[in-house]
């Protein structure tokens, strides 16, 4: 081989090597289009610090942790609040399951919940009783997945004044619970839009013209049980 063959052949491998380098380079110095910034397994007893409780006083109820599970065996209205506030864009991801078997508050009904939730009246958003209805003056982001008895699924924002309008809604049985599946629900909330997804598939896709951007996620269910693993919050980066 000549001498100017053995330029041009090095040349070759130094441009190869060199674009090796800088993908390689680019790819490390990426940054992550999110961060994980809190999971919870709900193995142990339940930190009452971290997570409140507040449970309408109807019947036997009770909220508790069970073989990595947080448990929700209601005879009427339970919201379980993650006391930490969010804020900003972020993704929240769970796995929940309504069971029906023999539990004496068993009931296919209302896989519900709250997020970005604030009082526009107290820096305690913690006040409630459990029912329902008292929760009409916060403002939040709501889905009834199988409410009613299993008759609807929606979505709605409260506006803090009493105000909830529906924004969307689902009726047939291709959008309402199955008993003893277990589901997997994404919300996602970026740049004022905000997306709630089952199992992969968007349910409810929605941009706010004002929206909420900071507050605190609840799960929510009224006379059920329910068993809910493997929450987690994302910051998303991107």
């Amino acid at each position: 081989m000549s001498i100017l063959s053995k330029l041009k052949t090095g040349r070759i491998l130094l441009v190869i090597i060199l674009l090796i380098y800088f993908k390689t380079h680019a790819q490390q110095k990426r940054p992550s289009a999110e961060k994980l910034i809190f999971t919870e397994y709900f193995y142990g007893n339940l930190d009452r610090k971290l997570w409140i409780s507040e449970i309408e006083p109807v019947g036997k109820s009770s909220v508790y942790t069970k073989n990595g599970k947080l448990m929700m065996d209601t005879a009427g209205g339970v919201t379980v609040w993650f006391n930490q506030k969010l804020e900003g864009n972020i993704r929240i991801e769970y796995d929940w399951k309504v069971l029906v078997d023999t539990g004496r508050n068993d009931r296919l009904s209302d896989l519900n919940q709250f997020w970005m939730a604030a009082d526009p009246r107290s820096n305690n958003l913690f006040t409630r009783s459990g029912k329902f209805e008292t929760y009409d003056s916060l403002a939040l982001y709501y889905v009834g997945f199988g409410g009613n008895g299993n008759t609807t699924t929606r979505f709605r924002k409260y506006h803090g004044n009493g105000q909830k309008p529906l924004l969307q809604e689902y009726l047939d049985s291709a959008y309402l619970l199955k008993p003893n599946h277990t589901y997997h629900i994404s919300i996602t909330v970026r740049d004022g839009k905000t997306t709630f997804s089952v199992d992969g598939k968007i349910l409810f896709d929605w941009t706010d013209p004002d929206p909420l951007r900071s507050g605190y996620f609840g799960f929510r269910s009224t006379s059920a049980r329910h068993a809910i693993d493997h929450f987690r919050v994302y910051r998303l980066m991107l």
